[in-house]
């Protein structure tokens, strides 16, 4: 997969920390990846037009190793990559492994985070990253 966030490239860690949740032994995650939630606390790939994102993978999984839990960063201030143009002070939403203006009627686990910075599609930004936690632009 392309676009997942580069831990290497700075970033800060603040409140919750890394989480464990579950997912299946079969299923590959990179590190970086958006998680979306399931019930009972089940992540997974992040996948079509703003799912429900409950972290970043903070550790790569590997598809059939056994393991049946990821660890799942819940918050920070992550560098993420633009899907088209976003706006500084606006939310986001995930577009795939992406983030993009979040739309009026976005809520929920959909606006995953605030723009630090503008950007343009396919460049990366500094974003604070808290899904759930930020309502109409307000962390």
């Amino acid at each position: 997969m392309a676009d997942e966030v580069d831990f290497s490239a700075g970033w800060y860690n603040f409140g919750n920390g890394v989480i464990p949740f579950t997912c299946a032994d079969g299923t590959g995650i990179e590190k970086g990846a958006l998680l979306q939630i399931s019930d009972p606390m089940t992540a997974a790939l992040a996948a079509g037009i703003a799912p429900k994102v409950v972290g970043v993978c903070y550790r790569e999984k590997v598809a059939s190793d056994g393991r049946t839990q990821v660890d799942v960063l819940t918050q920070g201030y992550l560098p993420m990559t633009c899907s088209g143009n976003v706006t500084i002070g606006f939310p986001l939403q995930a577009y795939l492994n992406r983030v993009e203006n979040a739309g009026l009627t976005a809520s929920g686990l959909s606006v995953i985070g605030i723009a630090m910075e503008t950007g343009t599609d396919g460049e990366v930004i500094l974003v604070k990253f808290a899904p759930g936690m930020i309502a109409n632009g307000q962390a």
